[in-house]
């Protein structure tokens, strides 16, 4: 009941807002509460969804329904004959919104670009460490720091990048939502009044919608940005109407209560398509679902036995019986529909016979492990639960007993991310930006141990091919490279590679606009609901 109350508040205020009974509103139901509003601080792709997409900009976008870069808070670039330096000409014009808690004086400028790079960059910024235990996890699990030689203001309209190597995927990588462009005036006025929390808590920026309040774990509601700077767009308000249940979802959604929704209960799907006040879009999905082991911790320290653990592993179950069907198992740590993909590389075989005696082999015996299960649903897992009471089975066939653990949505990633973590943890990926490195590096690289890398996975082979990969500016080179590091990966075992998904999004047959992303973004900037 709390939920159908809030949902009702939630409506009744944007009508308010919108100051007339005829305003636009467009209900969300969104799966998971943000971990926050600041995107910087974390990778989940839900709190993007609530603050990188409809409250800021970066200086490239991707284009609508490709992984393809288009220009953003920068009209233009130029990159110089060494690949070393990249100069952004800013966008003119540009206004931050204008909120009930604060009012900007002057329109965007080199200085929010500076600011907002540098903040998760240097440690003796004032912004580093503002909320306890920032990681700046996206920034430093891509190399940033490292690739990073400084960053300069040309003049008001102009900033220069200085890298200190080569790298090829660095512009699909500015167009990603940890480098959203925030506002250092207003950054500034936190700061004075010594109230800088709320820059995650009330966020600001010059996106197509403005923040306007947040309920806990219930709704989180936005109005269009009348000074946007790619117009306002076609409906008034945005509302966010948190629903964790995919079958509530669906009810919701079957109601009218709500125009879309992510991540349907597979069984659901047929039943979607049979509706005529529905309509429904499908894609291959751009992503993996994993077990990552922590490789640091014995037993799982021995690849050996983690290719025992993986060989015992039915993925096709997992497949049938969490997605009916509607995705395949994986054998490579990126999806077959991204280039550099290694069709050559054999999957561990399912046998669990074969897994039992590998496992005595190692020396391992009467062995108990955690398997974590996500408490919500993912493009990549629908049903983590589910997938881990599978797993639980098969390893119960070769001896091996498990408890199966969760927690809370934000304390789930946070916790998993720890190095001394036991047990394995069920997660996945949706690409961010189109490149490979965005998977083999972001989530496998040495940088990225104690963040993104959930594995703790440190491979000296690997993470050389990797890193001479993003340096090499000719793709091919580059394909070379990434298939090697996909055998590495192969050989050593950090994850079970478990499924690529089929992205299903289910929504109201009036709506208009709406453009499935390959990067798995839930997006409305262009939305409408037909009359």
């Amino acid at each position: 009941m709390r939920l159908k109350t809030s949902f009702a508040a939630a409506l009744l205020a944007a009508t308010m807002l919108s100051g007339a009974a005829s305003a636009k509103t467009f209900v969300y139901c969104s799966e998971a509460s943000p971990e926050g509003f600041d995107p910087g601080l974390y990778t989940g792709g839900n709190t993007f969804d609530a603050s990188a997409h409809p409250v800021y900009n970066r200086l490239l976008e991707f284009k609508k329904g490709t992984t393809e870069t288009e220009p953003g808070l920068a009209e233009s670039y130029e990159v110089s004959d060494d690949g070393l330096q990249y100069t952004f000409k800013l966008r003119p014009g540009v206004k931050f919104q204008t909120t009930d808690f604060f009012t900007p004086t002057r329109d965007f400028n080199a200085d929010d670009v500076i600011f907002s790079y540098e903040r998760q960059w240097k440690a003796d910024n004032a912004w580093n460490k503002y909320v306890e235990g920032a990681s700046w996890e996206y920034f430093a699990g891509m190399g940033m720091p490292e690739l990073l030689e400084k960053i300069e203001k040309v003049d008001d309209m102009t900033v220069k990048f200085t890298l200190k190597r080569k790298e090829a995927p660095f512009l699909a990588n500015v167009a990603m939502p940890f480098a959203s462009i925030m506002s250092k005036e207003y950054a500034d006025k936190l700061q004075a009044d010594g109230k800088m929390n709320q820059l995650n808590q009330m966020p600001l920026g010059t996106g197509p919608f403005t923040f306007v309040g947040y309920q806990q774990d219930a709704v989180i509601r936005y109005k269009a940005n009348a000074d946007y700077w790619g117009g306002k767009q076609p409906i008034d308000d945005l509302v966010f109407a948190i629903t964790t249940d995919a079958a509530v979802r669906y009810q919701k959604l079957k109601a009218g209560e709500c125009h879309l929704m992510p991540y349907p209960n597979a069984a659901d799907v047929a039943a979607m398509k049979a509706d005529s006040n529905l309509k429904v879009m499908e894609q291959e999905g751009l992503n993996v679902a994993y077990l990552a082991y922590n490789t640091t911790q014995a037993p799982f320290d021995k690849p050996e036995v983690r290719k025992a653990l993986n060989m015992a592993i039915n993925k096709q179950a997992i497949v049938d019986g969490v997605f009916q069907g509607a995705a395949t198992p994986a054998k490579n740590p990126i999806p077959p529909t991204m280039w550099s993909y290694n069709n050559a590389v054999e999957d561990d075989k399912y046998d669990p016979e074969a897994a039992k005696k590998m496992l005595e082999d190692a020396g391992v015996k009467d062995l108990s492990m955690k398997v974590w299960a996500m408490p919500v649903a993912r493009p990549y897992m629908l049903n983590a639960r589910r997938a881990a009471e599978l797993i639980q089975s098969d390893f119960e066939k070769i001896g091996v007993k498990v408890e199966i653990v969760s927690y809370e949505w934000a304390e789930y990633l946070d916790k998993s991310k720890a190095k001394d973590r036991d047990g394995a943890v069920i997660l996945g990926w949706t690409g961010d930006n189109g490149d490979p490195d965005n998977f083999l590096d972001t989530l496998l690289g040495c940088d990225a141990v104690g963040g993104n890398n959930r594995a703790q996975w440190c491979d000296k082979e690997f993470d050389d091919l990797v890193t001479k990969a993003k340096e090499a500016s000719d793709q091919a080179e580059r394909t070379k490279l990434y298939e090697e590091a996909q055998v590495v990966f192969k050989k050593q075992a950090p994850w079970a590679t478990l499924d690529h998904s089929l992205a299903v999004v289910p929504m109201r047959a009036n709506v208009e606009g709406f453009v499935q992303s390959p990067l798995g973004d839930f997006t409305f900037d262009g939305v409408d609901i037909k009359e």
